[in-house]
């Protein structure tokens, strides 16, 4: 059998030893594997995994119930996942997309653009992406690459990104008045539990694949992207297209709360009250309970 290629090895420990705060080296050393270490974050330990999964059946139980309400209503429905990386964006959407049909609900996590979708419209390759009637779209990722991604990097020029901004509510709003369910989920993880995070794909060659160029150049960019995070809810966080916060820095939470969220705020037929309880407010909000975190980090 031929090595898996590794491409990355090293990189991320290389970061930690030498250009992460000292403070953040040492919360990742010391600390036991079902330890959080965000110092805010209300539970010190991650929940037990049997009774995250006792308490995952009854809500995948109910995302059969929503597909159906999709398909026999023709409702259409957007679920955007952003967050830094490692956030559990691709977990928390396996979650939904492990019991439903993929034909009703559907996974998009764009490429990066053609030359010749750099010279479309921005929002052109999204639209045509969107869902139709009888369909739900969970979007990895989504049209606020511009806002955050694109702009920290330098893939985009400020005009670009104003652009971006000036034109997004109205195309949210057409999305919403034109009756389209849209829910904007961003899951928030700390500097410290993103590394460790990241030292496990490092060092894992099943999981090495899911580090990239950008994952390890973004090391040294955490203040850049707050900046830019905060600055997008500030523009996007809209009547019509809220923004929900989940804290992530455990992921058996973070997973619940997504989906007590999706479907507490969906009006699909025989939802059991018992089931779909509300998320836990101490991870779940509003962008009130997100934290900027700065780490004076030159950017």
């Amino acid at each position: 059998m031929s090595e898996i290629p590794m491409q990355y090895d090293g990189q991320v420990t290389a970061f930690l030893n030498e250009q992460a705060p000292a403070e953040i080296r040492q919360l990742v050393e010391e600390a036991r594997k079902r330890d959080t270490l965000a110092g805010s974050y209300p539970y010190p330990r991650w929940m037990k995994k049997s009774d995250y999964q006792d308490a995952l059946k009854p809500l995948q139980f109910e995302l059969v119930k929503l597909q159906h309400w999709i398909e026999q209503t023709g409702q259409r429905v957007i679920i955007i996942f952003e967050g830094r990386d490692t956030a559990g964006k691709t977990g928390a959407i396996n979650r939904i997309a492990e019991v439903t049909n993929h034909r009703t609900v559907r996974i998009e996590a764009l490429p990066r653009p053609t030359d010749r979708q750099t010279r479309e419209w921005f929002f052109q390759r999204y639209v045509e992406r969107l869902p139709a009637g009888g369909e739900m779209v969970l979007f990895d990722r989504s049209w606020y690459n511009r806002a955050v991604i694109e702009h920290v990097f330098g893939f985009c020029t400020a005009a670009q990104r104003g652009r971006f901004f000036q034109q997004l509510p109205d195309f949210e709003r057409m999305l919403t008045g034109d009756g389209v369910h849209l829910i904007k989920i961003w899951l928030n993880v700390g500097r410290a539990e993103q590394l460790r995070r990241l030292l496990a794909r490092e060092g894992n060659p099943m999981r090495h694949w899911k580090l990239s160029r950008i994952d390890i150049e973004g090391l040294g960019k955490w203040d850049s992207y707050t900046q830019a995070i905060s600055e997008t809810f500030e523009r996007s966080h809209t009547d019509h297209a809220p923004w929900t916060v989940i804290r992530s820095e455990d992921k058996y939470r973070a997973r619940l709360a997504v989906l007590q969220h999706v479907l507490g705020v969906l009006p699909y037929d025989y939802k059991d009250s018992d089931a779909v309880t509300p998320p836990d407010p101490q991870i779940c909000g509003t962008p009130a309970i997100w934290e900027a975190e700065l780490w004076d980090d030159g950017t």
